[in-house]
């Protein structure tokens, strides 16, 4: 079935992405298209998903930021691959974790499913070829954003930071 489908969708494999088989690929092709130019962004293409949280915002500030609730198939089918992701060790199985212990699960689940329909829309537009770095890789970039906005917030406070192992300052270069 990989193989009519690789034809199918003008030499782009959507199952080599996580959580997606030929099964939910056929599902998504069936309802999406390969016909990525009916939206100009991948923005746009999440909204129509309803993946993408629409903001009440009043007098300049967010009052609330929910997703709609919506029937939409394509949406369903990533929202299903977006649950196995949890047990794998992918980087789209780590980023559903860190969502999944920040968040509650339900919005997890559509932050992922939302990034799943990013790459989607990316590969549907010949813009990637997906290659998964792996959980440790994304944990590692995740450690190495984490210390850099720690180091800048402790500089604009008047602190420096110290490895607590080494005792030495960690230098703004070092991650």
């Amino acid at each position: 079935m990989r193989t009519p489908l690789f034809y199918l969708t003008g030499g782009v494999d959507l199952t080599q992405m996580d959580g997606i088989g030929p099964h939910r690929a056929l599902k998504l092709i069936s309802e999406i298209g390969t016909d990525m130019t009916r939206w100009p962004t991948e923005k746009h293409f999440t909204a129509w998903l309803t993946l993408a949280p629409r903001n009440k915002i009043t007098g300049g500030r967010v009052i609330s930021s929910r997703t709609q609730p919506s029937t939409n198939r394509a949406a369903a089918t990533l929202r299903m691959a977006a649950m196995t992701l949890g047990r794998t060790q992918t980087a789209l199985g780590a980023f559903y974790r860190r969502m999944a212990a920040r968040l509650d699960k339900p919005q997890a689940i559509t932050a992922t499913a939302r990034k799943l329909a990013i790459l989607v829309y990316r590969a549907l537009k010949r813009e990637l070829v997906y290659q998964d770095p792996g959980a440790a890789t994304y944990d590692a970039e995740q450690r190495s954003r984490i210390l850099r906005r720690l180091r800048h917030r402790a500089a604009t406070l008047g602190f420096e930071l110290v490895d607590r192992v080494t005792g030495e300052v960690l230098a703004a270069g070092v991650s």
